[in-house]
């Protein structure tokens, strides 16, 4: 049975994929606007542009905001195919959004719920709803086929 989210999940795992061409880690993102209208995407440019913020959020983020006209997303939903870092996680929190919706869980370096929790500490002001697990699989085959070819 399909999830609310699923759609959006396979909008940001195309971005993942296309992020495959530049050698970058296939991770991809999309920002909703409070309609379910894709208003920003991206993947990870990392390698592509040289960028150590290149994250594919920061990509989308900054994508939304552009494209609604300010760097409140109030209203927004980040879907992103792996759980957000903490410069990811802390990037949402500030873009104001008001829910993270992710695929894969990540042990070593997430920060919604796996290693911290950033997005969910009561001392900051804002903190987004957040839902985890959407097409995991998906989002965990795609990883696992990148690092394997790179361990290979």
């Amino acid at each position: 049975m399909a999830g609310p989210y699923d759609e959006a999940m396979r909008h940001a795992l195309v971005e993942a994929r296309a992020a495959l061409d530049t050698g970058d880690v296939p991770i991809g993102a999309v920002v909703l606007d409070s309609s379910g209208v894709v208003v920003g995407r991206g993947g990870n440019v990392r390698e592509a542009e040289g960028d150590p913020t290149g994250h594919a959020e920061v990509v989308a983020l900054r994508a939304a905001a552009k494209e609604v006209g300010e760097w409140r997303l109030a209203g927004c939903t980040l879907v992103v195919t792996l759980e957000p870092c903490t410069m990811c996680a802390g990037a949402s929190v500030l873009a104001r959004v008001d829910r993270i919706v992710f695929g894969a869980y990540d042990d070593k370096a997430g920060a919604v719920g796996s290693l911290w929790d950033v997005v969910r500490d009561r001392r900051l002001n804002h903190r987004p709803e957040v839902i985890s697990g959407v097409l995991a699989d998906e989002s965990s085959e795609l990883l696992l086929g990148f690092f394997g070819g790179q361990r290979a």
